[in-house]
């Protein structure tokens, strides 16, 4: 469940970069640009999301570190086909 939100989150924090960068660059280019800003801003979320669930909720990095791909990938996944898509057009 815990995986799911952070997933959530991270969308949640890929429109708010695409939001941004539609009010400042004004065009798809400007959507793209902060798709592709938004990935190392969500690795190093994605990785205090692994740390705390190291350091305070008892977990091995072996169990935590699937996680980490799993929550790190699919928005990353995510913000780079849509920067594709816009850069395409």
């Amino acid at each position: 469940m815990h995986m799911l939100l952070v997933i959530s989150a991270g969308l949640i924090l890929l429109g708010v970069f695409a939001l941004f960068g539609k009010l400042w660059g004004g065009d798809a280019a400007g959507i793209a640009l902060a798709a592709r800003y938004f990935v190392p801003v969500w690795l190093l979320v994605a990785l205090t999301n692994m740390w705390v669930g190291v350091t305070k909720a008892g977990y091995g990095v072996s169990e935590e570190l699937p996680i980490l791909l799993v929550v790190f990938a699919v928005p990353a996944a995510i913000a780079g086909f849509a920067a594709w898509l816009l850069l395409k057009s």
